[in-house]
């Protein structure tokens, strides 16, 4: 049971990430909404089965990577759950959409990078679990670590105000295109990671 759902996890993390990608590439803003749920879903089993599966030396590891990832997931849940309904279904003033649409790059824009600052945390501390036993697992095991190098870029941004809401989105949208292009090998990876692990 314990494997299988850390395989769950990885999968529905792998389609979330891709309807995510998708739904920015066509302007589609209520679905990458919606994945981003799912993403955030997904991922605290990926990360509760890597501290279930991690060695003893590396248990401590596997607990802050699942702390981390639940406060990834409560933020993110917030955001993106305000977004498909207060946002979406009221007439908002102008200075509450300031706040609280994504679009207008205020409070919860900011509080969403913070929230991916928090996710690059746990999957620093979950690629500390993983023992590279294969080639696999060595690629897994580095890629998960430095996703955590993001951290410091999505902590500090919000800090220098370089998005603003007039200004290009082909440039945001790069920038999280490429992030799925670097998070689905993960999901994939975890995957057979989990598959090999002995319950």
């Amino acid at each position: 049971m314990n494997k299988k759902i850390g395989m769950c996890g990885s999968v529905v993390n792998f389609i979330a990430v891709s309807c995510f990608a998708l739904s920015m590439l066509f302007g589609f803003d209520e679905g990458s909404y919606f994945s981003s749920m799912f993403i955030a879903f997904s991922f605290v089993s990926m990360m509760c089965a890597y501290a279930y599966f991690a060695e003893k030396e590396a248990k401590l590891a596997g607990y802050v990577s699942v702390a981390f990832s639940a406060i990834y997931t409560a933020i993110i849940l917030l955001v993106y759950f305000a977004q498909l309904t207060t946002v979406r279904l009221n007439e908002l003033t102008q200075q509450t959409a300031l706040l609280l649409d994504f679009q207008q790059c205020g409070l919860l824009f900011n509080y969403d990078l913070l929230g991916y600052a928090v996710m690059s945390l746990a999957t620093f501390f979950a690629g500390l679990t993983v023992t590279s036993r294969t080639k696999a697992d060595r690629c897994l095991k580095y890629m998960l670590m430095i996703h955590g190098v993001f951290f410091l870029s999505c902590l500090i941004v919000p800090m220098l105000g370089l998005f603003k809401a007039d200004g290009p989105t082909w440039i945001g949208v790069a920038v999280l295109e490429f992030w799925c292009f670097y998070f689905c090998p993960i999901s994939i990876l975890s995957y057979l990671h989990f598959s090999n692990c002995k319950e």
